[in-house]
């Protein structure tokens, strides 16, 4: 089979052309230190939980935070991409701390709804809402609601800590 030498990408570009940063021909070459780590992996769903992936505490120590979960689904078994994917839910009454930092990350609700308090602007998420939280921004998510708040939250896999703020 022969081998593909165009870079696998999500950024479009002209045919024939090469964006800059990139060289023809480059490819990613496999060691066996990264092959035998890095693997394609399906999660089945079934709830609200992957098989695979274990639920977490929000964060390891306590905080402002209350009633909220997490789960890597992708970034803590060897990927090497340069995002996380996590998915957070929040029980009714609960909330992430209050927070900014200097890296970005999307939000999507996937289950119940929930609001957002983003820089002075406050929203309500719904299914499939999308937010995106700029760098160094103020936000915290919370579920005023009856239902469960779930999201998907994608990070860069490099990111800087959290820097909490007063409630």
């Amino acid at each position: 089979m022969p081998i593909n030498k165009t870079p696998i990408t999500c950024d479009w570009s002209a045919p024939g052309r090469i964006r800059r940063g990139e060289r023809a021909g480059k490819e990613i070459k496999k060691t066996k230190s990264t092959a035998a780590v890095n693997k394609s992996r399906l999660y089945k769903h079934k709830n609200f939980k992957w098989h695979g992936i274990k639920t977490e505490r929000y964060k390891p120590i306590k905080g402002s935070w209350a009633d909220i979960v997490r789960q890597t689904l992708i970034g803590n078994k060897g990927e090497t991409c340069k995002f996380h994917l996590r998915y957070f839910e929040i029980a009714s009454g609960g909330c992430s701390s209050f927070e900014r930092h200097k890296h970005e990350h999307v939000v999507i609700c996937v289950r119940g709804k929930g609001k957002v308090a983003v820089g002075t602007k406050s929203h309500v998420m719904n299914f499939m809402d999308t937010l995106y939280i700029s760098p160094s921004t103020p936000h915290q998510l919370r579920n005023p609601f009856k239902s469960p708040f779930g999201f998907f939250c994608i990070v860069n896999a490099k990111r800087d800590k959290p820097k909490i703020l007063n409630d």
